[in-house]
């Protein structure tokens, strides 16, 4: 642990402007990011005794070891970049909400020239109308089945609508009048577009102009007797009121506004927002967080707002924000989301009416939405947090190890050999932190192993090797070992790298031999801080280096369990890998390597002759018989299959008779 007092910056050298500022760590990762309208004041804040400062803002200084700031021209800037940052770095301080679960949305691609209608999950696109959040994407199916009546809007595939298109005729929404069918050129691209316009204007709120044009469409085919017509006409506009009664007037005078409500105690907050749109809620959606910052209700207001309209703009940022509590810079906070809508936007607590009663709605939401979380994961971080403390005192660790990487190597027969790498942080897998090897048998320009078999230990060691030689080359470029002290590119550092980040832990999938390699290429880059322990399969038994007897943990031991889930983890992650690259060699062909060959001239040769072992006895004039086979063509691939060893013969394995390759083959 740092004392600040190491790095505090010198009295009168932290300019008195706004400005944004980065915590880093010894490993000059950015642990935290602010922002302040005065830089000196807000820093000098962090620099007082520990015992004054609150318990994480305590943990976060003794963590970090240096500070550094940018200064901008306004409050406005710093919030700009503030997100930007927490975005870039991933900070381990700041507060960081995660949605608590993937919210479906009702998407009009407007970007393709016949707009589809669709739902949704994840990020957003560009040149696509998005609503909601909705809770349950079948509520979004319903909808749209009752609108397609009367916006009569593609919603297929790309492939279905190609096969469509292709075979002159629609498919079944096509007859029965819920799509206008533009694959077979029912309508124009204008007109369908035309439709998606309306279908997406319909669903931003704006039902009343359409609903009277209906109306009144219905009244003059009743006089003109077109009765059929004014039927027609009646049953749609009973459905677009079926489809708005799904969302129930909460505001009135077609509200456009979204309620954002808290609900939060020492250790976690919950966020709940509320979309309504022309009056009515369009959407909801919830977040969770821990709160590693000392933060009070303003700053999580902020930081939900932050990362609610990070990304958004235009109609997306609504004319009004509600909040529980208005932000410390509410006049910086209002600006910025005002340049992002490109027009006024109001930041504001609901006093009275109605809109206080929905917030209070939505408040209870929020409340409900933390204890839900906290039931669900309590005694998941009680099971967690003893797991790491028992692997911490059986491998005689000096603190809980917070990241364990775990490594397994695997092939077939000594064939298609690969390596895994997973990560568990705080004892929960951090898949963005996987990694898979090839092993090559050499470690840099170092021949490591000679041999056609393959060796489980020394691909171990190779794979050891080049994961910690990366890591210390990441502390290279970020001048943690640079004699100077000089960083070449500061603004590179602190940014998440691949092998960045050393774990406290590495588990290896094996015994003695393999923990013993693993050790000693460690060894031979000079890391030392690092255990290192091997988890055999036979007996579940915990392998230490150098020692000739394993740790036995108790078969009930939570940090067993943590470990044979790692190991498990890095063996399936392993198989998969192992597979998907047999499968490709597999599906691989000699034809391959001839240029300008394609997929459809393969299978033509292919079909052609039977296969490869046919085409490889065939001449050239023989082969410029196939349609498309030029002279040129032939002869490459004369020459390719010369080259190329024949595959050797299938055997039956309940026979033992050598099957002849005289059928069928793929390219």
């Amino acid at each position: 642990m740092a004392d600040p007092s190491s790095y505090r910056p010198k009295p009168g050298q932290i300019p008195d402007s706004p400005g944004v500022y980065k915590f880093r760590d010894e490993h000059r990762r950015v642990i935290y990011v602010g922002k302040a309208k005065s830089l000196r004041q807000r820093l000098a804040n962090y620099f007082q005794p520990i015992t004054s400062l609150h318990p994480r803002t305590a943990t976060m200084v003794t963590t970090a070891a240096s500070v550094e700031w940018t200064v901008v021209s306004t409050e406005v800037e710093a919030l700009q970049l503030e997100y930007s940052w927490i975005k870039e770095y991933d900070p381990r301080f700041n507060v960081k909400y995660r949605d608590d679960k993937s919210y479906p949305y009702l998407a009009v691609t407007m970007n393709e020239e016949f707009p589809r209608v669709q739902v949704l999950r994840g990020h957003k696109k560009k040149g696509v109308r998005y609503f909601g959040p909705y809770a349950h994407a079948w509520a979004i199916r319903e909808t749209v089945d009752l609108m397609l009546r009367v916006f009569p809007v593609r919603t297929c595939s790309a492939g279905v609508f190609r096969n469509a298109a292709s075979a002159g005729r629609p498919c079944l929404l096509g007859y029965i009048g819920k799509c206008s069918a533009p694959c077979v050129g029912r309508v124009t691209p204008e007109e369908h577009r035309e439709l998606a316009e309306e279908f997406s204007d319909f669903m931003a709120g704006r039902t009343g102009t359409y609903i009277r044009r209906l109306e009144k469409q219905m009244m003059l085919a009743a006089e003109d007797m077109e009765y059929e017509k004014a039927a027609r006409l009646r049953d749609d506009i009973e459905a677009l009121r079926r489809a708005m009664e799904k969302s129930a007037v909460v505001l009135a005078d077609a509200t456009d506004a979204d309620l954002i409500a808290l609900a939060e105690d020492e250790l976690e907050a919950a966020v709940q927002i509320f979309h309504v749109r022309g009056g009515r809620v369009r959407g909801q959606r919830g977040w969770v967080t821990d709160k590693v910052e000392a933060v009070d209700t303003a700053g999580l207001v902020e930081h939900a707002i932050q990362q609610l309209y990070g990304e958004e703009s235009g109609d997306a940022v609504p004319k009004e924000v509600l909040v529980p509590a208005l932000p410390e810079d509410t006049g910086a906070v209002t600006a910025w989301l005002s340049g992002r809508r490109g027009s006024n936007v109001s930041l504001r607590i609901p006093q009275r009416g109605d809109k206080k009663d929905l917030m209070e709605t939505v408040a209870r939401n929020a409340q409900q939405a933390l204890v839900l979380h906290k039931t669900k994961r309590a005694s998941d971080l009680t099971t967690r947090s003893r797991a790491l403390e028992e692997i911490a005192e059986a491998l005689d660790l000096d603190s809980a190890p917070l990241r364990i990487e775990c490594f397994d190597i695997s092939h077939l027969q000594g064939d298609d050999v690969v390596a895994s790498m997973v990560v568990f942080e705080d004892g929960l897998p951090r898949k963005s932190e996987y990694r898979r090897f090839q092993i090559k048998g050499r470690v840099g320009d170092t021949q490591v192993w000679h041999g056609e078999g393959q060796d489980d230990v020394r691909s171990m060691h190779e794979v050891i090797s080049r994961r910690f030689r990366r890591y210390l080359l990441e502390k290279e470029k970020t001048g943690e070992w640079d004699p100077e002290g000089v960083v070449e590119d500061p603004d590179e550092a602190g940014r998440p790298k691949r092998f960045a980040y050393p774990p406290q832990l590495v588990v290896v999938d094996g015994g003695q031999p393999q923990v013993a390699a693993a050790r000693r290429a460690l060894d031979e880059l000079g890391i030392s801080d690092i255990a290192v322990c091997g988890l055999a399969k036979r007996l579940e038994e915990v392998w230490l280096p150098g020692d000739d007897d394993p740790v036995v943990l108790p078969r009930s031991s939570e940090g067993l369990y943590l470990l044979q889930r790692v190991r498990d983890t890095a063996h399936d992650f392993a198989i998969r890998y192992q597979r998907s690259k047999r499968a490709k060699r597999i599906r691989t062909s000699p034809l391959d390597a001839v240029p300008g060959l394609g997929d459809t001239r393969k299978q033509a040769l292919i079909k052609h002759f039977g296969s490869v072992k046919r085409l490889r006895q065939a001449t050239i004039e023989q082969i410029c018989e196939v349609p498309g086979m030029g002279r040129k063509t032939a002869e490459a691939v004369v020459v390719a299959l010369a080259q190329a060893a024949p595959a050797a013969p299938a055997v039956n394995t309940a026979t033992g008779e050598i099957m002849e390759d005289d059928g069928g083959g793929t390219a």
